[in-house]
């Protein structure tokens, strides 16, 4: 994983794992197979166009940010939409389209 990407994610993580806390105190959704799927997807998707130096850093930033929020609404439960944004975040990124194709 290169260095920038690293750098950006580093934040990322930290929020997910409060989320992370927050969630099973709550007892909320679970992260569901499909979610996991498609963040894992995305993430490699914009870490292949962020070395490719073929998105700027804003780009990168509001992705992982829409991601954040995407995996907040799967784990209220709300999958469906959730891969929704998932596919938001592929379409942007993604110049085939077979990319941004939803995982069923």
């Amino acid at each position: 994983m290169s260095n920038k990407l690293f750098k950006y994610l580093a934040p990322a993580a930290l929020a997910l794992v409060c989320l992370g806390a927050i969630v099973r105190e709550t007892n909320a959704g679970s992260f569901t197979r499909g979610c996991a799927a498609r963040d894992l997807q995305i993430l490699m998707l914009i870490e292949d166009r962020e070395e490719a130096n073929a998105v700027s850093k804003q780009q990168v930033i509001d992705a992982i940010q829409t991601m954040l929020h995407a995996r907040i609404v799967c784990h209220e439960g709300r999958v469906v939409d959730a891969l929704k944004i998932y596919d938001t975040i592929g379409q942007t990124f993604a110049s085939n389209p077979f990319l941004s194709a939803p995982i069923n």
